[in-house]
């Protein structure tokens, strides 16, 4: 069984900030592999189903982002999930814009959602995909820039890495983190030497 954790805000207050591409994400692979996010416990809106004959749970915490990992301990432990199988898609603002990393491992960086999860597992080991939202201004306030909305052309090109994260977290799930790695840790519009 896998966990795939969208982090982001509830609320229609938070709908398509940057914040939120770990809820779009999530939202996307529900609608990919139909699974419909109903079930409101854990202090998660959730919903199971399969991917790739594996059975999934999707998962949208309703903490806010810096409360994270409680929820994500909650279902953790009710469905004994194993750490290597929680799957967290989260915005980050220390890659480029629209790109994607996935890492099997490792710190949290400077995002307070991923700081929760490892504080509430005490382990870190649990891959994760990493969408790159933008650097803010100097001048702005960083809660200021991760709650704001993409302008419209941002939205296109964050909508298309919003599809290869719901993509690379499917592969993650079929076939390994090691080969989403290898598939997704690439510029998709790097020219070809």
């Amino acid at each position: 069984m896998y966990l795939v954790v969208g982090l982001g805000n509830p609320g229609k207050d938070y709908t398509n900030t940057r914040h939120n591409v770990g809820f779009d994400t999530v939202e996307v692979l529900a609608e990919r592999n139909n699974i419909i996010l109903s079930k409101l416990k854990f202090k998660s809106l959730y919903g199971e189903g399969t991917i790739g004959g594996q059975k999934v749970i999707l998962v949208k915490p309703q903490t806010y982002m810096n409360n994270s990992g409680i929820a994500v301990r909650d279902i953790v432990d009710f469905y004994k999930i194993p750490v290597e199988n929680i799957i967290v898609i989260v915005d980050d603002i220390d890659i480029g814009f629209a790109d994607l990393r996935i890492r099997a491992k490792g710190s949290s960086g400077s995002h307070n959602g991923l700081k929760s999860i490892i504080y509430h597992l005490r382990d870190d080991n649990f891959p994760r995909i990493r969408i790159g939202i933008g650097q803010k201004h100097p001048e702005q306030d960083l809660s200021d820039f991760v709650l704001s909305r993409f302008s419209k052309e941002e939205r296109i090109d964050i909508d298309v890495t919003i599809q290869r994260a719901a993509e690379a977290a499917e592969t993650i799930v079929r076939d390994g983190v090691n080969q989403a790695m290898n598939e997704f840790n690439i510029k998709p519009n790097r020219a070809q030497d």
